[in-house]
């Protein structure tokens, strides 16, 4: 007789399993895919895409299904999560065999970065503390590869298709410390935004590093730049009573004109 105990329970919203509840990974998710199209658009970067989301999407239902398959019990959403996870799997692994299809192989050398980061970030997530600080960063760090994939297929050399990835990574760890501050400040609670503007300030030296040597355009540091004003003003305001979701939504608009300015930078040489 199997261990696993099977109960009843009441009708699951699609939408409950289907789609995550957090916003800011889809801002970490859409920053990376939306630059690889702007500067390398090619049809291999549209399965570079999908197989991005597929594999982001995937990540809610599985935790679902793990949550239940550690506790010995099935419900009505267990079953629900097993079924839309293996669809997003497959959706993930057609993207990726269309790119490969269409651009070789080579393209999924990031993979060596991106693979074990998201292992770790689901590893977190099968033990409840996705929250943690490390699984936060290992997610978008992740996701800022599929840029780089995104240029291989578009036939940009590994160091500058990387380069991207780099640029994303100092646009990503600042912002993560920036919003659990804001948060925890929003709050009430004690936070330390002294640590989010240094790291703010790192990603702008790092920016200017690699301008200088001529991997990135000057826009970059603008950009970064602008995060790191923002977050000066808005943490040593310590503003109060502030949802968790516009401050989400926020951070995807800051995101989107950060990936405007890098695009338009490589665009223009600027």
């Amino acid at each position: 007789m199997s261990s696993t105990q099977t109960l009843s329970a009441n009708p699951v919203r699609l939408k409950s399993v289907a789609i995550p509840s957090e916003h800011g990974g889809w801002g970490f998710l859409l920053e990376p895919l939306i630059l690889g199209l702007l500067l390398a658009p090619t049809t291999a970067g549209l399965g570079i895409t999908l197989g991005t989301i597929g594999a982001f999407l995937a990540r809610h239902p599985l935790k679902l299904a793990f949550t239940d398959w550690r506790r010995g019990r099935r419900f009505t959403r267990t079953r629900l999560a097993e079924q839309v996870a293996a669809a997003y799997i497959l959706i993930a692994l057609l993207g990726l065999a269309l790119a490969i299809a269409l651009a070789g192989p080579g393209i999924l050398a990031p993979l060596l970065i991106a693979a074990p980061l998201g292992l770790l970030q689901l590893g977190f997530d099968f033990r409840g503390q996705s929250r943690h600080l490390l699984p936060e960063l290992a997610g978008p760090i992740a996701l800022a590869t599929s840029a780089a994939m995104i240029a291989l297929a578009g036939g940009w050399p590994l160091r500058a298709a990387l380069t991207l990835t780099l640029l994303l990574t100092a646009r990503a760890i600042p912002s993560i410390l920036y919003v659990r501050a804001r948060l925890r400040l929003s709050k009430g609670q004690p936070a330390s935004p002294a640590a989010a503007i240094l790291w703010h300030l790192a990603g702008v030296v790092l920016a200017a590093a690699l301008a200088a040597a001529g991997l990135t355009p000057w826009l970059a540091v603008v950009a970064l730049g602008i995060l790191t004003l923002r977050a000066v003003w808005v943490l040593q305001k310590r503003y109060q009573d502030v949802p968790a979701r516009t401050i989400g939504f926020l951070e995807i608009g800051f995101g989107l004109l950060t990936v405007l300015l890098f695009a338009a930078g490589y665009a223009f040489h600027l």
